[in-house]
Formats: structure tokens, sequence, C-alpha cells
């Protein structure tokens, strides 16, 4: 059994406990393999204590080599969007396909996205050890297939087998972080991976353009292979899961519900990301992909109530802080993509900043997000998740309403500020949310309920890009048709454009347009904070007032047991 709680667990295989005189006493989660040691009760004090920093010690050299592999493997997959998007001139006037190179973004998206909720169960039935190789390996092969692509059609193809892989790298090393580490020490894999995110988002552009400038496009693929080729090496070699009791019947795979999950993500996630771009909203091919996705979910419904083991089990939403925790960070997803999208537009038509100035703004937003995270233990150790959450997101709320209130134009540290606040406040949003939900569940749950975690955030970015583009481009037409200009359609991206050449404009035109993509960036951050609101209501709502942690340590036998939470 449980008892809902704070954050619980030390190193010495304790109880662990807050300094606020609550209970402290053994751990016993029924099915949690975590890298904390146990208490060993000899009655030796003082040799216990001095056995345990000799192992504590130890076990941190142990994971060395496994955190190692997993901050390069969530490198792969974090750098891969940015240093692409560099590339994309180049890529372009070599292999042509102009019209359709949004796919070499989309379909990445789209095979990390639906593949996360399959490789969250495989990783709970086979182990993440099997899983992470087999990730590791398809993104590598990913990469090589890139490399050598032929025209736009096969490098797009081959950008999907990447996310096949990809979607294995995302789920995974965060289910390990959590596996290894007690949940008293979390935050710090946590804060590691957040600065991973941090790095790559800076150094990406810049080494995709260096590669296009000074090399060749095919290189931003092939640099992958030497840092994958150390990550497998690392995790083949140091990463030793804990043999667990073979199962009676062998495991089930839901081949079917597999399947049915990833064709419904598909339809879905096209429908949203080309509707109103490739073709408008109100058409025959977004009506059908809509209608053949719900239909879809149906069946995928159907499918999974009579799987003996579905790769979305029911539980994952009928337990309320699991529920809770999907949707608040699908809220996050859906505001996210106000400073990840519109941002740099707005630095560079609004501001007239070059694109790498542009790129320095929205990274002050990463640069703060990791430290937040790192201390945000000493928070949600103090007044739990839930409220560390809403805080973070009150703060957010505040960040994104105070957007629309900027001066036109403006200066280039105005947004940066806001964004240095934005990142503080999601990283004591985010991280909370999903180190308390993977603390609720054992060893046997915890991939399956961190690949609904990512799925439900990745879902929300892009539901937010389709609903947010559609508002930036409804506001700027409606902007432009007072006062038109002529030859210009009316949607953000031939306004961009055209502001990046004023000189084929007149003054007044630049003014007007300006100012029109000012008030449709001002309209979508309002949209985001009217996301932060949703995700604020769900934790308000609909959160449990205190997280139901597991235990972490004892025998398989033991009761589960934690202390009791102040919130």
């Amino acid at each position: 059994m449980h008892r809902e709680g704070n954050p619980v667990g030390g190193v010495d295989g304790t109880g662990g406990g807050l300094d606020d005189g609550t209970e402290r006493g053994p751990g016993g989660g029924p099915d949690d393999h975590s890298g904390a040691l146990g208490h060993r009760p000899d009655g030796a004090d003082g040799a216990v204590g001095g056995r345990a920093a000799t192992d504590r010690a130890a076990t941190d050299r142990s994971r060395r080599p496994v955190v190692a592999a997993l901050m390069l493997g969530m490198g792969l997959a974090a750098i891969d969007g940015t240093i692409v998007a560099t590339a994309v001139p180049q890529i372009v006037g070599d292999l042509g396909g102009f019209a359709v190179f949004s796919w070499l973004f989309s379909g990445y998206l789209l095979a990390v996205t639906v593949t996360l909720p399959v490789y969250g169960k495989l990783s709970d039935t086979f182990g993440r050890k099997p899983v992470l190789i087999a990730g590791i390996v398809l993104f590598l092969a990913g990469s090589v297939l890139c490399a050598a692509a032929w025209n736009m059609a096969a490098l797009i193809a081959f950008r999907v087998v990447q996310g096949l892989g990809g979607g294995a790298l995302q789920g995974t090393v965060q289910t390990i972080a959590a596996d290894l580490y007690p949940l008293k020490e979390r935050p710090r894999i946590q804060a590691r991976l957040s600065t991973v995110w941090a790095t790559s988002s800076v150094a990406g552009p810049a080494l995709g353009g260096l590669l296009a400038a000074y090399a060749d496009w095919r290189w931003i693929f092939l640099v992958n292979l030497p840092v994958g080729a150390v990550a497998l090496r690392l995790v083949v070699r140091h990463l030793h899961e804990p043999a667990r009791p073979r199962p009676a019947t062998r495991p089930r795979t839901d081949w079917a519900g597999a399947l049915a999950v990833f064709a419904t993500g598909a339809l879905l996630l096209t429908a949203l990301v080309q509707g109103g771009v490739a073709w408008p909203w109100i058409s025959a091919p977004s009506l059908g992909l809509l209608g053949a996705s719900a239909a879809l979910a149906a069946l995928t419904v159907f499918i999974e109530r009579r799987a003996a083991a579905p790769v979305i089990p029911g539980w994952v939403w009928r337990r309320r802080t699991i529920a809770s925790v999907n949707l608040a960070l699908g809220a996050m997803g859906l505001l996210m993509v106000a400073p990840t999208v519109f941002l740099p537009t707005y630095a560079q038509s609004v501001l007239g900043l070059g694109p790498i100035a542009a790129g320095f703004v929205l990274s002050a937003m990463t640069l703060s997000w990791p430290v937040s995270a790192a201390f945000a233990d000493r928070v949600y150790n103090r007044v739990g998740f839930r409220r560390t959450a809403i805080t973070g997101m009150t703060g957010a709320l505040l960040v994104l309403l105070a957007f629309p209130l900027l001066p036109f134009p403006g200066a280039a540290w105005h947004p940066a500020l806001l964004m240095l606040l934005l990142g503080a406040a999601l990283g004591l949003f985010q991280l909370p949310l999903i180190v308390g939900v993977q603390s609720t569940v054992g060893w046997s749950e915890r991939g399956t309920t961190t690949a609904s975690v990512l799925f439900c955030r990745q879902v929300g970015q892009s539901l937010g890009a389709a609903l947010f583009g559609a508002v930036a481009n409804g506001v700027l037409a409606s902007r432009l048709a007072s006062a038109p200009v002529p030859g210009l359609p009316g949607d953000l991206d031939a306004v961009s454009h055209a502001l990046a050449d004023p000189a084929a404009l007149s003054g007044a035109a630049t003014e007007h347009l300006r100012r029109a993509v000012d008030a449709a960036v001002d309209h979508v951050f309002m949209g985001a904070a009217g996301a932060a609101v949703i995700a604020l209501l769900v934790l308000v709502l609909v959160a449990p007032r205190r997280f139901p942690v597991l235990a972490e340590h004892g025998s398989a036998t033991a009761a589960s047991r934690d202390t009791a939470a102040k919130d």
C-alpha cells in the first residue's frame, strides 16, 4: 500500500523524510528497482554509516558511465531539430523539393510522438536496455540513410526512420534516469538532462550553420555517428538492470494496439501539422484526416480494452495523478509554441534582428530553465509537487500576459528578459510534475507513465502549432485588410519574407506590416496565457492535493511507506 505524500526516500535506504517532524521509516516499493542502496540494520551504527557512505560513493561511480550515455543519447534527440533547420537552404538547393521540405521536421515529429507510448510499454515489458539500444541503432541507421539521400522524398522517409529511434531515446532515457536515482536525488539527473536540451538549442544552429557553410549538409547527420557509438558502447557495457522474477507466462506484446496507436497518431498529427498550410482547414483533406483519425481512435479504444497487455492501459487515465499531469503537460506543450515558434519571427520582423540574434533572444529561456529545475527540489521538498508546479505556472502566466504590454518596437532585451523569466517559471513547473508522477508508480509501470506524459506534451505542441498558426494568420489577414499591401498574401510567412527585404517595400508599408506582425504575435501569447490558465485549472481542480509517492527501498514483500506531506 502507499499513502499520499511529498518526496521521500534517502540514499541510505530509509524512508527519507522532511525536516518538519514528519515520520521516518523504511520503505518498500513492491517492484521499484532504483539505483539507491538499501539500509542494513546490523546494529553497528557507526559501521553502517561508514559502509553506507562507501556504498553510495561506489554507486555514484558505477552510475557515471550510464549517466554519460543518457546525456549523449538525449543530446542526439535534442540537437536534431535545430541542427537540421539551419541547413535547409543548402539541402533544398541540392535536392530540390522546396514545397515539401517542412516534412523534414513534421515526419520526424510524427514518428517520435506516435512511438512514445509503444516504447514505454515495451520498456516495461522487456526492460529499458534493449529498447534504448534499439533506439540508438535505429537513430544511427536513419542518420546514415539521411546522409546518403538522393532526393527530398528519400530524405523525408529516412527522417522518419530517425524519428522511430528518437521516440525510443526520449522516453527511455527519462525512464532510466528515474530508475537510477532515488526520489531525493532525481532532480540532479533531470537538471543535467535539461542542461543537455539548453546546450543543444544554442549549439545546434551554430554547428549546423558551420557544417553547411564549410563542409556539406550531409555532415549534419554523419556527426551523430561517433556520439551515438559512444553512447551505445556505454549502454551495452555499463547499464545493468536488476534481475526481475521470470513471469509465469510469456509476456504478450499488443502489436495490434501498437499499430492502431501509430496509425491514429499519424493521421491526427498530419491533420494538425498540414492543416492551414498545405490545404485549408475547411477542406476535404483536413476533414478526411480528422474523421479518419477519430474513427481510428475509436478502434484503438476497442482494441486496447480487450488486449491482455495494452500499449496504453486504461489506468493511465483512471489514476487521478497521472491523468492530471498528462493534461497539465499537454497544456504546457500548447503554450510552448508561442516562444519557440513565434518569438524568432517577432524578433526578426518587429525588432529587426538577424537570425542569430533572434536565436539568442529565445535561448535566454533555455538558459534559465535548467537552473530553475536544479533548484526545484528545494521548493517541492517544502511545499509539495502540486504547489511547486502551481507556483511555476502562475509565474509563466504572468510572463505571457506581460508580453503584449511590451513597447513597439522596443529593445531586444525586453523579450529576452521575459524569456529568462519564462524559462525559470517552466523549469519550476515541469520538473516537479515529471519527478512526482514517476514516483507514484513502480518499475513495471514507470516506462508507460513517462511515455504518456511525453506523448501528451508532444501532442500539445502539435495542437498549439496548428491553433496558434491559425490565430496569427487570422489576425494578420484582418490587419492587412484594413490597409492592404499590394502583392502580399495575408499569412505570416509571406509577411516575414517581405520584411526581410525592406527595400522592396515603402516605409509606410514596412511600418504597417511590422505592426501587423506585432499584433499577431501578441494574440498568440494571449492564447498561450489561456493554455497556462488551463494548466492551472487542471492542477487546482483535478490533481490530488498530495501525490501518492511510493517508498523506494525494501524487499518486495514489505509494505510501501512514505512520509506525510505538507501541501
